[in-house]
C-alpha cells in the first residue's frame, strides 16, 4: 500500500476516505467487537465459544452470539462446526481480520498515549 497524502485538497477524495472510514466504524462498531477480535488475536489459534465467553468479562451468550454472527457475516471471524456430540464449535479470524491487526496495533498505541496524557493532565491540576 502507498502512503497516503493527508493534504489532499480533492473534495472527492475527502468524501472517498469519509465514505471508507464510515463503512469500516459499521462493521466495527458496538461495545463487543474490538474486544473479540482482540481476544482471537490474542488467543493466537481458533477458540472454542466458551473459550471466548471466559476471556471477555461481562458478555452474555446472547450478546456475544449476535456479534460473532455479525462479525462473521462481515467476513472478519470464520466458524468451524465439528459433527461430534456434543458439537463442537470454534472461532478464528479470517485474512481480512488479521488484516486489521496494524489498525488494532495503532489504535491500542494511541489509547495508551491518550491514557499518559490524562495522567499527565491530572498530575498538573
Amino acid at each position: 500500500m502507498s502512503e497516503r497524502d493527508w493534504r489532499c485538497e480533492d473534495p472527492k477524495q475527502q468524501l472517498v476516505w469519509a465514505a471508507a472510514t464510515s463503512e469500516t466504524l459499521r462493521v466495527l462498531e458496538g461495545k463487543w467487537k474490538m474486544v473479540i477480535i482482540c481476544q482471537l488475536f490474542a488467543a493466537k489459534s481458533p477458540l472454542r465459544f466458551s473459550e471466548l465467553e471466559r476471556r471477555i468479562d461481562d458478555i452474555n451468550q446472547k450478546m456475544l452470539i449476535q456479534q460473532l454472527k455479525q462479525l462473521e457475516k462481515d467476513g472478519i471471524v470464520e466458524r468451524t462446526v465439528y459433527p461430534q456430540v456434543p458439537p463442537k464449535v470454534e472461532y478464528h479470524l479470517t485474512q481480512m481480520g488479521i488484516a486489521l491487526g496494524p489498525s488494532m496495533e495503532a489504535l491500542i498505541d494511541w489509547a495508551f498515549l491518550r491514557r499518559e496524557q490524562l495522567i499527565q493532565e491530572d498530575k498538573e491540576e
